[in-house]
């Protein structure tokens, strides 16, 4: 029930600030008609990330929550030996 008050008072809050801008003119109104579609896509990329931070995290499954946080550690451990090979030659035979 939070996050919806917290939804609409975002609304409530940027539909001021659009109605304000129009009102007082500091922008052109060819501009501050496209506010509501920046809105909408500043609001798809803010989900998106949040989508993205919860399949990281794996809230529901610690296992594999580990598992992801040690591949991600390989893959930087690899990433880092694949930009620097000279630091092959100090684990080579």
């Amino acid at each position: 029930m939070k996050h919806i008050l917290k939804i609409i008072a975002l609304l409530v809050a940027v539909s001021a600030l659009w109605v304000g801008l129009l009102e007082t003119s500091l922008i052109p109104h060819s501009h501050t008609w496209l506010l509501p579609i920046y809105f909408v896509v500043a609001l798809g990329c803010y989900g998106l990330l949040m989508v993205g931070i919860g399949l990281m995290r794996f809230p529901i499954c610690p296992q594999e929550a580990i598992l992801l946080q040690k591949i991600w550690m390989l893959h930087e451990v690899l990433e880092v030996l694949l930009m620097h090979p000279t630091l092959l030659c100090l684990y080579g035979p």
